[in-house]
């Protein structure tokens, strides 16, 4: 709720913002009453808030006594963020309008992630989002740059194909603030995806769940009572590094056995040169699973034994309503992953009373993270106590 004392401007613009947005479209004297704010300052803020182009007047409510009411709604054209997201071999751009909805994406493949080529690369990548969405540059609310983990020097930095090679000791945040003028939130990426799929996905009725994230590697993203888990670092959520089988492959971070190393799209990448076959695409890989290729159906099935464990792990130590597999492998071989699991009759999940299944797959596909890295700039915006972002 609001409050005529003791807060400020920026909260209850927040608290205006989230009430029509919710409840679209709304008079003053609606938003005074629920907000619990005076008419005088309700009328204050809605018309800043339509100076400033956030929201526009749509006309009055009829049939009531006395002058009509003039009626709110969010301008979703009002203003824009950008999500970006660094990849050890792509650079994905998404931007979203007011009212949270994708109104541009682009992938490009970026071998070269070191912070000096990354930092240009995606300034001009913004440039060029903004101009072909044909957005004004002062109506950008900032950028979430959603990146792949560990954030500081760690066990498990700069290792292995997964990770972002020499990014230790950057002031990350004050780095891309300076390149891109905007504010900047940065996340990992994998609770980036599990944001989007709580804001836009399957999980917009789920409260507490794990997404497990199908980056270059493989990693974890919590939302606990609408809260996302981060951890001291920022570096909540490296499930890849969970080892599955005691003596198993060698892993770059030095253990042996590391779930990433089964079931990931590096390892699968890896399976298949090992036999000559290489993945140029996406579309590659469910040609393959088309064919019945009995090498992908080999990877499949020992994958799905790893990610069993995982899961089965996840569900005793969170007691989630369910868990999420996402991000950018295929939809098709994803759905044939969750078909092959065998999840253990030994789980706090197993029980006859729930609402959903042990396992979903997630709705937001490969652009996953990046939505929500740009889902995080709007919420900022828009919403006063953001339980998924504290």
């Amino acid at each position: 709720m609001g409050g005529n004392a003791g807060r400020n401007r920026s909260h209850n613009r927040r608290v205006v913002l989230n009430f029509v947005r919710a409840n679209d479209p709304s008079g003053r004297a609606e938003i005074a009453r629920s907000c619990q704010l005076s008419i005088q300052a309700v009328s204050n803020i809605t018309e800043v808030l339509e100076e400033d182009g956030l929201l526009l007047a749509v006309g009055q409510k009829t049939g009531m006594r006395g002058k009509p009411a003039t009626q709110y709604t969010l301008n979703p054209e009002g203003a824009f963020s950008i999500g970006i997201e660094v990849r050890p071999d792509a650079l994905i751009c998404a931007v979203l309008n007011l009212k949270g909805d994708c109104v541009y994406s682009e992938s490009q493949a970026f071998a070269n992630t070191d912070p000096d080529k990354t930092i240009p690369a995606i300034t001009k990548t913004v440039d060029i989002a903004i101009k072909s969405c044909n957005r004004k540059r002062n109506q950008l609310l900032g950028a979430g740059i959603v990146m792949p983990g560990p954030f500081g020097v760690s066990g498990l930095s700069a290792l292995g194909r997964a990770n972002l090679p020499n990014w230790d000791g950057i002031d990350i945040q004050t780095a891309f603030e300076k390149a891109l003028g905007c504010p900047v939130i940065i996340e990992n990426d994998a609770t980036a995806a599990a944001i989007a799929e709580r804001v836009t996905g399957v999980a917009t009725t789920i409260d507490t769940f794990c997404f497990v994230y199908f980056g270059t590697g493989l990693g974890l993203g919590v939302i606990a009572d609408g809260h996302a888990l981060r951890g001291v670092f920022g570096n909540f959520g490296e499930i890849g590094h969970i080892i599955t089988q005691n003596g198993g492959n060698q892993c770059a971070c030095g253990n042996r056995g590391c779930l990433e190393t089964y079931a990931s799209r590096m390892s699968v990448k890896t399976h298949l040169e090992k036999i000559g076959i290489e993945l140029l695409d996406e579309f590659a890989l469910v040609q393959l699973l088309n064919d019945g290729n009995p090498d992908l159906l080999d990877w499949i099935e020992t994958a799905a034994q790893h990610l069993s464990q995982a899961i089965s792990i996840l569900e005793n130590i969170f007691d989630p309503e369910t868990i999420i597999l996402g991000g950018a492998m295929p939809d098709a071989v994803m759905d044939t992953l969750i078909a092959n699991l065998e999840l253990p009759k030994g789980s706090l999940a197993n029980r006859n009373d729930r609402t959903f299944a042990r396992v979903l797959r997630g709705s937001s596909g490969r652009f996953t993270a990046v939505i929500g890295g740009a889902a995080m700039i709007v919420h900022k915006t828009t919403t006063p106590s953001m339980a998924l972002f504290s």
